[in-house]
């Protein structure tokens, strides 16, 4: 097999990052401390939220978030299978979208997508709400804003919370506000491969003090004092040196998505024309800043089209190949969910190379392959 020439993902580690890792190193304060709270302090600036609550991953912040919610809860005690709260949610994510709804003690029921976006599709959510909803968890999709208006909508309307899980989409926008700060809470991951990186960790974004206040609490443990503890907490902390990371990627991340951005549309003028691909749809009212540049495959096999380009030197992924509920661990939940425009689409989609460091020749060289694989397959 040829080698990959171009790479799926290239996490931008400069000399920024690494002369500030250097100074928290020096400083002996490397666990959470003062870098951690003005990472929060000025991501939360960033998206336009009153408060930010960093966290040891993206999937600590949504269980941290779930929890903070009312999912769940927070006192130790077991829960009867009558009164487990559901959580409404897309199964085309990865698992991590579920399977904190499980970590907080919830249910999560899976209702099927756009099949333009691939985001949650609003028209299908009320059909899903029971006595049991408590909050409905859209995911910012490969850096695309759902339909927030239709979701708050249906959210104010039956009284649930909403939770952006926005893993994927720093710096997205949605009718003129950020991604981040249009539910209830929201959840950022800056695992190396997103649009900006600490290493490992997230965020949660909110507006609500008393959601604030209890985030805290659940990630040191549960502490309200020095060593007393009110709730069943965790160690979900981030150090100060994945924040010292974040704050240097945070000045960067605006210009790495004007390249994702440029680097998506070039690639959707130049491959406009191949019958075999669907090129990404944007939504309306949307900043797409392409953490994924995701096609679909609308000609043969997508295992062929993946083997072609990888044997000729360009990286591809699959987000996601296997929907939530057709997990092993869901099946044995016993999910028998089919979901019509999610499993379409999840045995289509194929991700090729869209981070900032791409030059015009790489971009050139997907499509030269890409209108190749079009032609033998």
């Amino acid at each position: 097999m040829s080698q990959i020439k171009i790479s799926i993902a290239n996490p931008i580690i400069e000399d920024e990052e690494i002369e500030e890792v250097v100074k928290v190193l020096k400083s002996g304060m490397i666990a959470q401390g003062p870098k951690v709270e003005e990472f929060e302090k000025e991501f939360a600036e960033y998206v336009g939220t009153k408060y930010a609550i960093a966290t040891s991953s993206g999937t600590t912040a949504l269980h941290t978030a779930l929890l903070s919610a009312g999912v769940g809860n927070i006192t130790g005690e077991l829960i009867e299978k009558d009164n487990i709260d559901e959580v409404i949610t897309t199964p085309f994510s990865f698992a991590a979208t579920g399977n904190t709804i499980l970590h907080a003690g919830g249910k999560p029921v899976f209702v099927d997508i756009d099949k333009e976006t691939y985001n949650l599709d609003p028209s299908k959510i009320e059909e899903a709400i029971t006595d049991k909803t408590k909050a409905i968890m859209p995911v910012q999709l490969y850096g695309q804003p759902a339909e927030m208006d239709e979701i708050n909508k249906i959210a104010k309307k039956n009284d649930l919370v909403v939770i952006e899980d926005a893993a994927q989409a720093h710096g997205a926008i949605y009718k003129d506000r950020y991604v981040g700060n249009l539910g209830d809470l929201a959840c950022f991951s800056f695992y190396p491969t997103k649009n900006m990186t600490t290493g490992e960790g997230g965020i949660i974004t909110t507006n609500n003090e008393d959601y604030a206040k209890l985030a805290r609490k659940i990630r040191a443990h549960g502490e309200s004092k020095r060593y007393e503890h009110d709730i069943l907490g965790y160690n979900f902390r981030l150090t100060d040196i994945g924040a010292a990371i974040g704050l240097a990627q945070l000045k960067k991340l605006d210009g790495f998505n004007s390249n994702r951005i440029a680097n998506a549309e070039y690639l959707n003028e130049k491959l406009a024309d191949i019958d075999g691909i669907k090129t990404p749809v944007k939504g309306k009212d949307s900043k797409h800043v392409y953490h994924q540049y995701t096609i679909k495959i609308e000609k043969g096999n997508r295992d062929d089209w993946v083997e072609f380009l990888n044997e000729n030197g360009i990286g591809t992924g699959i987000h996601y190949p296997i929907p939530i509920y057709k997990q092993i661990l869901y099946k044995n939940l016993g999910y028998n969910d089919k979901l019509t425009n999610t499993e379409d689409v999840a045995s289509k989609v194929l991700s090729l190379p869209i981070h900032p460091s791409l030059t015009k020749e790489d971009l050139d060289e997907i499509v030269r392959v890409l209108k190749l694989a079009n032609d033998k397959l």
